[in-house]
Formats: C-alpha cells, structure tokens, sequence
C-alpha cells in the first residue's frame, strides 16, 4: 500500500495541469499499481501529507491577520512571498511547489478513488465502508476547489457569477482532457453538489478527525454558502451540522501555562487540517498581530490570554491555534459554524435569534464573573447593530486560520469597504476594495503549460 501512496506522491507535481508531453512521460508510472481493494482507496484518502497537512495559506498571507516587521520581511528568502506579502499583480508563487498543484493533487486523489470505488461491488458487507470512503473522496474534492476559489476567484456575486473567470474543474484522471476554464457559478455549483453528495454518504462519527464526517460536510457546506453570500442557505446547513456536532469548549478550563494552551485534536473541532503552506512568513516568530485587531479584546475576555503572547519588543504573537503547536489550524470547529449560523440569521433580520446564537460561544470565551457589556440588555436594537457585534466577535473568534482573506472579499461585495495597507521601507502599499488582486495570480508555469487565461490583473 506504501506504494500507492508512492505513486500518487510522484504524480502531484504533474496533476492535471502539465504539458501533453510531461504528461505522457509521467502516465507510465500510473500503470505500476492499481487501487483494487477499499482499504488501497481509504489509504490514498489517509495520506496526510497530501490532505491534511497543506491547506492553503496563500489567503492568510495576504490577509490584515498579522503583519511583518520591515527587518522579517527584509529577510525573506522568497521572492514570490515578499511581492504576495505586499499585493504585487503576478509573480506571487514558486513554480510547482504552491497551493494551486498542492491542492489539485488532491483533486486528483480524490477523482482516483471516485473511479476506481466503480469497480469495487458494494454489498451488505463493505455497504458502510464503501459509502464512507466514497463521500470522503467528494469531500475532499470540495474541499480542494473551495480552498482554491478562495484564492484564485473572484468574490462570488450573484449578478456576475456565471460569467467571472471560475476554476478548471477536474472529475477525472484523464491527463489526456484539456484544461480549461469554468465560471464561478459552475465551479461553486461543482463544490455544493460534492458537499452534497458527501453529506448523504459520510458517518456522523468518524474513525479520525482528520476524516471527514456528516457534519463536517454540512460545516463546509455552510462555510460554501456563507462565501456565496447565500445567508438562509448557510444557516440551514450550520444548523444541520450542529444538531450532529455541538461540543464548545470552555476556555475557563484551558490552562493559560503551556506555550500552546489548544490539544491538537480538542473537543470542538469537528475536522482536523494543517495550514502546510507557506511555511515560515506565518510562523508566531515572524508574525505579529496588528495593535487594533489585539485591542479589540476586553479584560476578562479569555482569547486575548489564549490567543496571544507578548514578544520582547512589546509586539504580539499569536499561539491559540487548534493544532496544538506553532502550525496553524485549518479544519472546521464549532465556533465557526456556531458564528456562520449567528451571522446569517442576523441577515435575515432574525436578530434575537441571532444573539442567542452568538451568546453560546461568548459564554464559554469570557472568564467567569466578568460581563461583556456589549450584551447588556436593550444595548442592541436591531439586526444591523446585532450583525456589527457578530462580525467582531468573527473577526476575534477565528483569526490566523485561513479564512480571513475571503472574509474581506464578501465582506466587501456587502459595502464594508475594507482597504489593506502594508509599510515597507517608507513605501506604502494599499489593496482597495474589490480590486482585482483579491483573486491571486494563477502560478506562471501554470499558465504556461497549459494555456488557460490567467486571472484579470
């Protein structure tokens, strides 16, 4: 089996998106082995070097998250990082070791065990197996092409969507089918009926975290809906994935000593990945939050003793990630799924409701006997003002995972107008509202190889 994963391995830097010829060269090696059995397929699904330990971090990167000193950036050994750190229009990603390959070869397994699972006959037997490991391939297909819409897409909007520039949508193993691309309503519709088709197959409980499960379709499901700015739908899958999964922690349990206070697999998160790439621009030694995202929190507020530790130059370091260590989490926990159902509800002028929502999770992050007085009674009178607070308590709750990035992007379709600026040797650099560099530069050699259009600059 080590072999299969040996092949796959070798393949992902070749997946889908290379030259007629490269290709060729590269198919032979796909005749070494063949997936025959359920467990060959739940291996190439288990690789977690591929599937979860490399979730993109090219939007986190670029997001208000965190910001460099002018000595770090300075040393930054990688060109393409520093142009990404400060919005340049191209050139952002090393050839082949980037999101984009990383993240279509998962794809690719995924498409691997889709085909091959057709030839495998399902039966009283492996019936519970067989489905599992079926809706963890669609999963992780959605999963890959909603981390890459992130990226490399546009803000989905309704009024633009089947025409914007979408992904090349892969649900094959034929190198041999020519690359090209699809709009942002057909790549988003691809990812919804993954979802959906793995919500129906997956198991409530599963054998890993890392695995996905029901609710971890339904909380990508969510998380797809919240990014198409579709609110009712988003609250209608959070819901569903939190009657199978509800489990909060409570941070007045946590212990403030450990340099990382967060287990690697804690009680509230629902699916378990790693931020893979890049792996040094994010590290808490490089990256420092910015002084008006850290004064957001109050006295008595937890995160702020959690989620943070003061360097020796009085800057700010992030430490509360769920992944236990240095490493950035990038799965799926209750708390964002508790704030996409809280949010959505507030855009649907339900903002009772909405509060009562959010106020579960605020419960459970404020040190006992201390009182947000933002919930004072009376303090918020309608759902604008409710969605205010909630968009706060997003912005505090789920920093340095990875999602900020597209946040800014619907964020702004909404009118919130948000600009990013970064200072670097005197110079400023400002990222304006909607500009079309919130859709990263597709790599270069990918371009190159395969001739599809590069994102408008």
């Amino acid at each position: 089996m080590k072999h299969i994963v040996n092949m796959i391995s070798a393949l992902m830097l070749c997946v889908c998106f290379y030259s007629c010829n490269k290709i060729l060269e590269e198919k032979s090696d796909n005749k070494l082995v063949v997936p025959t059995t359920l467990m060959d397929l739940q291996s190439i699904l288990d690789n977690a070097s591929r599937n979860v330990f490399s979730d993109p971090g090219e939007g986190e990167v670029s997001s208000d998250d965190y910001y460099l000193s002018e000595k770090d950036y300075m040393s930054l050994t990688s060109e393409p990082y520093r142009r990404m750190y400060v919005w340049e229009a191209d050139y952002i990603f090393e050839d082949r070791s980037n999101s984009w390959t990383y993240s279509y070869a998962s794809v690719y397994s995924a498409n691997t065990v889709l085909e091959h699972i057709q030839d495998i006959q399902r039966n009283s037997i492996n019936g519970n197996s067989y489905d599992d490991i079926k809706g963890q391939a669609h999963y992780l297909r959605a999963k890959a092409m909603l981390q890459l819409a992130a990226l490399f897409l546009p803000a989905f909007d309704e009024q633009s969507a089947q025409s914007d520039l979408g992904l090349p949508i892969r649900q094959h193993t034929d190198f041999n089918i020519p690359t090209t691309r699809s709009s942002v309503m057909e790549t988003y519709q691809a990812i919804l009926n993954d979802l959906e088709q793995a919500a129906t197959l997956l198991p409530i409980t599963p054998k890993h975290m890392i695995r996905s499960s029901k609710p971890a379709a339904f909380g990508l499901l969510a998380r797809t809906y919240l990014w198409m700015r579709r609110y009712d739908q988003a609250e209608i899958a959070a819901s569903t994935c939190l009657q199978y999964f509800h489990t909060l922690l409570d941070y007045n349990t946590i212990s403030n000593t450990p340099e990382y206070p967060f287990n690697q697999f804690n009680a509230e998160s629902i699916i378990f990945s790693v931020i893979g790439m890049p792996t040094n621009i994010l590290q808490p030694d490089m990256a420092r939050i910015p002084d008006d995202l850290y004064n957001l929190y109050k006295d008595g507020d937890l995160r702020k003793e959690l989620y943070f530790k003061k360097n020796n130059d009085g800057s700010v370091r992030f430490r509360g990630s769920y992944s236990g260590n240095m490493t950035l989490f990038g799965g799926i926990s209750t708390n964002e799924i508790i704030l996409i159902k809280s949010e959505s509800l507030a855009r649907q002028n339900k903002y009772l409701e909405a509060l009562a929502t959010l106020r579960e999770l605020i419960v459970k992050r404020w040190r006992v006997g201390y009182v947000d007085d933002t919930f004072t009674e009376g303090k918020i009178q309608n759902a604008d003002q409710a969605l205010a607070v909630i968009l706060t308590e997003r912005r505090k709750e789920l920093l340095m995972r990875g999602l900020r990035w597209m946040d800014i992007k619907r964020l702004n379709k909404e009118g919130h107008n948000i600009s990013l600026r970064r200072f670097i040797d005197g110079k400023e650099y400002i990222l304006k509202p909607n500009d079309k560099r919130y859709a990263l530069a597709i790599p270069e050699d990918i371009i190159s190889l395969t001739g599809i259009q590069q994102n408008p600059r």
